[in-house]
């Protein structure tokens, strides 16, 4: 089975084979870091223009996928980026 997918690399970060359906139940979690490197391993599949945009798109699938970043949702992650909390990760 190829790690082709976003998905796949999020579940091979995680270590899990499947993640939780629903918010209540989710317990799977990533860093910033692992974001970043699953961010830039798939730079060749994804359409942003640099590591941060890239990283976004990493953080939407993971918000379909009821994973949460560095203990937030990815929505929250995603405003925590827009305000500059994550700047010295991608400087």
């Amino acid at each position: 089975m190829s790690d082709n997918w976003t998905s796949r690399r999020i579940r091979k970060a995680l270590g899990v084979k499947k993640c939780n359906g629903s918010w209540d139940a989710a317990v799977e979690e990533l860093t910033m870091d692992q974001v970043i490197s699953i961010a830039k391993d798939k730079s060749s599949d994804l359409t942003g223009c640099d590591v941060r945009a890239m990283a976004r798109e990493v953080i939407g699938t993971c918000q379909s996928m009821r994973v949460c970043v560095d203990g937030m949702r990815p929505k929250k992650v995603i405003q925590a980026m827009d305000a500059g909390d994550y700047d010295g990760k991608f400087n």
